[in-house]
C-alpha cells in the first residue's frame, strides 16, 4: 500500500476511528484499511448508528484533521501492546496481536498514535491528520459485519467512506 492515495484513505480511516471514539468513548474497534474506492472501519458500540450519525462524525473529523495530530509510528513488545490494548478495554485488537504472536511469531508489533487515538496498525500513513483535506472526504454508508467474517463472531458496525486528494 504504498501509493499516495491508499495512504490518504487508511489514514483518513484513523481519523474516523478517533472520532467515533469520541463521540463513544467505550467504543471497541476492529479493523480499518483502504480499499478500492475508499475506505471502512468496524466497530463494536453501545448503541446502533443512524444516518444522521455521519454528518457529526464528519464535523469531528475536519477538527481531527484541523489539529494537525502527527501519525507517530512505534514499534513495541506484542506483551507490552497485549496490556495497552487490554487497558483501553479494547479486546478485538489483544486478539489480533495474539494471533499475530501464535501466527507470525511476531515479537513487536506496530502502533500508530495521533492525538489520544492509538490503534494497532502496520501503515503507512500520512505525516500528520492535517494533510488530509477536510473537504475531500464524505461518510458513505453504515452497514454490518462479522467480526472477522464469521457468522458465529459478533456483528460490529461498519462506517464506510471516500477520500481524496482534493475535492
Amino acid at each position: 500500500m504504498e501509493n499516495k492515495l491508499d495512504i490518504l484513505r487508511h489514514s483518513t480511516a484513523h481519523v474516523l476511528a478517533a472520532a467515533v471514539l469520541e463521540m463513544f468513548p467505550e467504543a471497541k474497534f476492529g479493523i480499518g484499511p483502504n480499499i478500492d474506492d475508499g475506505f471502512y472501519y468496524d466497530f463494536d458500540l453501545p448503541r446502533t448508528l443512524i444516518p444522521e450519525d455521519l454528518p457529526l462524525l464528519e464535523e469531528k473529523m475536519r477538527a481531527i484533521i484541523k489539529a494537525d495530530h502527527p501519525f507517530e509510528r512505534s514499534e513495541i513488545d506484542a506483551k507490552k501492546a497485549v496490556k495497552l490494548f487490554q487497558e483501553a478495554k479494547q479486546d478485538y485488537k489483544v486478539e489480533l496481536i495474539n494471533d499475530l504472536v501464535k501466527n507470525e511469531k511476531a515479537k513487536e508489533v506496530t502502533i500508530y498514535k495521533s492525538g489520544p487515538f492509538v490503534d494497532l496498525c502496520r501503515g503507512p500513513h500520512l505525516d500528520s491528520t492535517g494533510e488530509i483535506k477536510a473537504d475531500a472526504f464524505k461518510l458513505t454508508k453504515i452497514a454490518g459485519a462479522y467480526w472477522r467474517g464469521d457468522e458465529k463472531n459478533k456483528m460490529l458496525q461498519r462506517i464506510y467512506g471516500i477520500a481524496f486528494e482534493t475535492k
